[in-house]
């Protein structure tokens, strides 16, 4: 095939873009005051804040929760690269409303801010999470936890009324609940995994003792210590719609 002068140029022109786009970095992120009016570390809370990472909330060498009185999510991050979350969720039943399903969840490891504006977070192996379902065959049991998330936007804005607000979206685009700086410094376990064990499944009804080689680190909380009962999501399934109504706020 014989090509035209005009015909050569514009089959270039398309080469070169091409090519320009196959080897363009991605943009970096726009830290203007529209988007990021701070920087993203510290501890955050969504709703009435009452879920907050480190000590208060779980002690990983007894495998022990301390559930708050409403549910949410809450993220750490430090200035050098380490991340914190904690959850605690009901799941309703549409079709038998007395089946809520209660989830707490723990999990932290180390996070990338990435030029294209995702978030990428690698946990440590010794995550877990708590799952109590009253109508399951198994009703209560705790679990490793320890996937990869990502999130593909963030932003900070700050709000006249509560101050600064964290604004995360899912891989899938769904956005978290926002989410207020509840304090500059993050509040968190040590930065290391602290349990030797890296898959666990147990009956979470009992109280489990680890081996003395597995507590790496005990950290006390800061009010008396109350396991996730299944009696907590038995009372809890009255006032669902006002943990439920909270959370998303």
């Amino acid at each position: 095939m014989i090509l035209t002068p005009l015909a050569a140029v514009v089959l270039a022109s398309l080469a070169r873009f091409t090519t320009a786009q196959d080897t363009d970095p991605l943009p970096d992120i726009d830290f203007n005051n529209a988007h990021n009016a701070t920087v993203i570390y510290g501890t955050w809370s969504t709703g009435s804040t009452a879920v907050r990472t480190g000590p208060a909330f779980v002690d990983p060498a007894t495998l022990l929760f301390n559930y708050p009185p409403n549910t949410g999510e809450s993220y750490s991050f430090t200035e050098d690269g380490y991340y914190e979350i904690a959850r605690y969720r009901f799941n309703s039943n549409a079709t038998d409303p007395r089946c809520i399903q209660g989830v707490m969840v723990w999990v932290h490891g180390e996070y990338t801010l990435n030029s294209n504006g995702t978030i990428t977070m690698d946990p440590f192996p010794d995550g877990f999470q708590q799952v109590q379902d009253p109508c399951a065959a198994e009703s209560n049991f705790i679990e490793t936890y320890n996937f990869r998330e990502t999130f593909v936007q963030w932003r900070i804005f700050n709000d006249r009324s509560d101050g600064y607000k964290l604004h995360l979206f899912r891989f899938d685009g769904s956005p978290v609940a926002p989410q207020f700086l509840v304090s500059e410094t993050p509040t968190m376990h040590p930065t290391r995994p602290l349990r030797n064990e890296t898959w666990i499944r147990v009956d979470g009804n009992q109280r489990r003792s680890l081996p003395e080689d597995e507590i790496l680190e005990t950290r006390s909380a800061a009010s008396p210590t109350r396991s996730f009962q299944a009696g907590g999501v038995a009372a809890a399934a009255g006032a669902l719609v006002l943990a439920l109504s909270s959370f998303l706020l």
